[in-house]
Parts: C-alpha cells; structure tokens; sequence
C-alpha cells in the first residue's frame, strides 16, 4: 500500500490490542460503577428533597433554602454523569474496534477518550479556582475576625 502525502497512520501489533482491550475493561467498569453511584446520588437527592420538604421548619437550613439545596444535588449528579457517559463510549468503541479491527470504530473510541479528559481536565481547572477563590476569602475572613478581636 502506498502512502498518501498528508496522511498518518499506525499499525498495531496484538500486544497493543490486548492492552487496549485490557484499558476498555477497566474504563467500562470505572464507567459502570459511575453509572451507579450516579443513580444513588439522584434518588440520595430525591430523598433530601422530600425529606426538607415533608419536614419543613420556619427557618431555612443553614440560611439555604430546600429549592436551593435540590438544585444543587441535581447540578452534582449532572456534572458527574458527562465524564461516565464518555467513559463508557470509549469502551464501547474500543471493544467494537478490537473486535472488529475498524480503523472508524477506534478513531471514535479516542474522539470520547478525548473528551473525557478535557472535561476532566476543565473540571479541574475550575474546582482549583474555586478552592483558590475560597482560600483568599478564608484568609480575608481571618484578618477581619482578628481585628475585630482585639478591640482596635
């Protein structure tokens, strides 16, 4: 077979197929076990929000009403599903592609592959942000307790 200017490609030798197929069955169990603990975060959602709102006292909890806190339960549950739904088409893809040797099937495996880490790779800029915005809060918070504390 010749090769095309312009155009790429990789050969595979069996070992790689086997350690491939070795990451589809781990990346499908990780994916299956997210699936779950997804689902139990959703009815552990369903439950808090009946649970405040069956048991609803005058006062708000910790000042955040019910509404708030199902709202944020389901955002959770959201944002946790995407990167187990990618998860799981790459081994989908990838037990496809070792099976059947399609070149199309592969290259679909790693199109989800791809977008499972740069949402986790996202996800992590943004929970680093928040970790950073919240630490100088803390320590803003600090110097003004403190100085409320010393009678100045």
């Amino acid at each position: 077979m010749e090769n095309i200017p312009g155009i790429k490609k990789i050969e595979l030798e069996e070992e790689a197929l086997k350690d491939l197929d070795k990451t589809r069955k781990w990346s499908m169990f990780l994916a299956i076990l997210g699936f779950i603990f997804t689902g139990i975060m959703l009815i552990g959602g369903l439950i808090t929000s009946l649970f405040l709102t069956v048991f609803k006292t005058e006062h708000a909890l910790f000042g955040v009403t019910e509404l708030l806190v199902i709202v944020g339960i389901l955002v959770f549950v959201l944002i946790y599903f995407f990167p187990m739904l990618y998860l799981f088409r790459f081994s989908k893809h990838t037990s496809n592609a070792v099976e059947s040797l399609d070149k199309h099937e592969i290259q679909k495996a790693f199109k989800y592959l791809k977008k499972y880490y740069v949402y986790i790779g996202i996800l992590t800029i943004v929970a680093l942000a928040g970790f950073l915005v919240s630490t100088f809060i803390a320590i803003g918070s600090a110097v003004f307790m403190k100085g409320l504390g010393t009678g100045i």
